[in-house]
C-alpha cells in the first residue's frame, strides 16, 4: 500500500495517538486508583515484551554477519555506556525535566486537560506527567517499525509497517493517557518530528542505514524500553532520558567496528 504523500504514515500515526490519548484521557480519571494502577503495571509488562522484541535484534543475521563475532553484544553494551555518560554530562534527563515540568506548569493552568485532577502543583504531578510525555515518546519512537517503516514510506515502498504501528500505538495511547494524562497528548509530537526526520531522510538520501546499523540501533533502543518498563512497574528509575544519545553512537559504533574488521 503506497503513500499518497511521503509522510502519509507518519501523519496517521499521530492521529492514531492524538485519538487514543483523547480517549484514554476522557475515561481515565474515572477509574479508581487500584484500577489504573494495574492499567500501569500491564503498560509495564507490555513494554517489557516490546523491549524483547527489539533487543533481539542483535542477533540479527545482517548484524552478526557484519562484524566479528561477540561484537553484537559488545556494541550495544559500548553504545549505551557511551551514550549514558555522555547524556549524564549534558544533564538530558535533568533537562527534559525541565521542559516537560515547564509545559506542564502552563497546561496547570487548564486542569480539566490533565485528565487526572492534578492542577499541576506539586512533584508527583510534574513526574507523572515526564513518565507519561518521555515513556510514551520512547515507546513510540523506537524500535524498528519506527526505523524500517518511516524509511520505507520515504522511499516509496509503502506505509504498511507504519499503519501497523499506528494501530498498535492507539491502543498503547490510550491505555498511557488513561494513567499519565496529557503528557502521553504530547508524545505525537515526538511521534510527528521523529518519523518525520526518518521520513524525510529517506526521500532525500535513500537508505539511511544499512541493515546491520539498524539491527544495533534497534537493539540498542531495546534496552532502553526495559528502562522504562522499570519506571513502570515501579522497580527502579532508570535515567532514560541520558541514555538517549546512545541511539546515535550504536550505528557509528557499528560503523567503526565494521572499518577495523
Amino acid at each position: 500500500m503506497s503513500g499518497a504523500f511521503p509522510g502519509l504514515g507518519t501523519v496517521i500515526n499521530v492521529v492514531a495517538v492524538l485519538l487514543g490519548a483523547g480517549l484514554g484521557m476522557a475515561v481515565g480519571h474515572r477509574l479508581p486508583d487500584r484500577t489504573r494502577s494495574v492499567v500501569t503495571d500491564v503498560l509495564g509488562l507490555t513494554t517489557l515484551l516490546m523491549a524483547g522484541l527489539s533487543a533481539v535484534s542483535v542477533t540479527d543475521r545482517a548484524f552478526t554477519s557484519a562484524v566479528p563475532t561477540g561484537a553484537p553484544v559488545l556494541i550495544v553494551l559500548g553504545s549505551l555506556l557511551l551514550g549514558g555518560i555522555a547524556g549524564s554530562l549534558l544533564r538530558i534527563e535533568e533537562r527534559l525535566e525541565g521542559l516537560a515540568g515547564a509545559i506542564q506548569a502552563r497546561l496547570a493552568r487548564r486542569p480539566r486537560l490533565l485528565g487526572l485532577q492534578e492542577a499541576g502543583q506539586g512533584h508527583e504531578a510534574r513526574e507523572r506527567f515526564i513518565e507519561g510525555w518521555l515513556g510514551a515518546s520512547l515507546l513510540f519512537c523506537v524500535g524498528p517499525l519506527t526505523i524500517l517503516g518511516s524509511l520505507s514510506d520515504g522511499l516509496g515502498r509503502g506505509i504498511e509497517q507504519l499503519a501497523l504501528k499506528s494501530v498498535l500505538d492507539g491502543f498503547a495511547a490510550m491505555a498511557f493517557a488513561s494513567s499519565f494524562g496529557v503528557g502521553v497528548l504530547l508524545s505525537a509530537a515526538s511521534v510527528a518530528v521523529v518519523q518525520g526526520t526518518l521520513t524525510l531522510l529517506g526521500v532525500l538520501l535513500g537508505s539511511v542505514l544499512p541493515e546491520a546499523h539498524i539491527a544495533a540501533l534497534t537493539a540498542t533502543g531495546g534496552l532502553m524500553l526495559v528502562g522504562i518498563a522499570l519506571r513502570l512497574l515501579r522497580i527502579r528509575e532508570v535515567p532514560v532520558g541520558d541514555l538517549l544519545p546512545a541511539l546515535v553512537v550504536a550505528p557509528l559504533l557499528t560503523q567503526l567496528v565494521i572499518a577495523l574488521s
